[in-house]
């Protein structure tokens, strides 16, 4: 399976502009700028793209994990937070935090907290990253 998305930027840095457009057609030419990474513009940006997809992806793997435990969820709420620093290396994003809030019938916190953590390791988008994933699981 593949999935793709584009990308297209005309002109400099920080007075240039963007769009990004994915395959399904969610995003359309959607702006991107200097000012919407690294400022307040309004548009969208790389890392908020990933904070995106990491939510997406574990609150997927949060489920089938659940699930393949005869404990239907149901609501999983997650929130990513991607950080992007300066390092010497250049600008990195260096970690994500993920918070979750969970409804899940019939479970104790200590069979939940096992499942996040499997789905925390185990989702894609965190096999993908590189940088430090911290998670706060909570049932609701």
């Amino acid at each position: 399976m593949k999935r793709s998305a584009s990308a297209i930027w005309n002109g400099g840095l920080k007075d240039g502009r963007g769009s990004i457009s994915t395959e399904s057609g969610v995003l359309s030419d959607t702006q991107y700028s200097f000012s919407t990474r690294f400022e307040d513009g309004k548009g969208t940006n790389p890392e908020e793209l990933i904070a995106a997809a990491h939510a997406g992806c574990f609150s997927m793997a949060l489920s089938a994990q659940l699930s393949g435990d005869g404990k239907i969820p149901e609501s999983i709420h997650t929130e990513a937070a991607v950080t992007l620093l300066k390092t010497d290396a250049g600008f990195t994003v260096t970690a994500v935090h993920l918070t979750v809030r969970a409804k899940v019938p019939s479970i104790n916190e200590q069979d939940f907290a096992t499942a996040a953590n499997n789905a925390k390791n185990g989702c894609p988008i965190s096999r993908l990253l590189k940088a430090e994933i911290t998670m706060d699981a909570k049932l609701a």
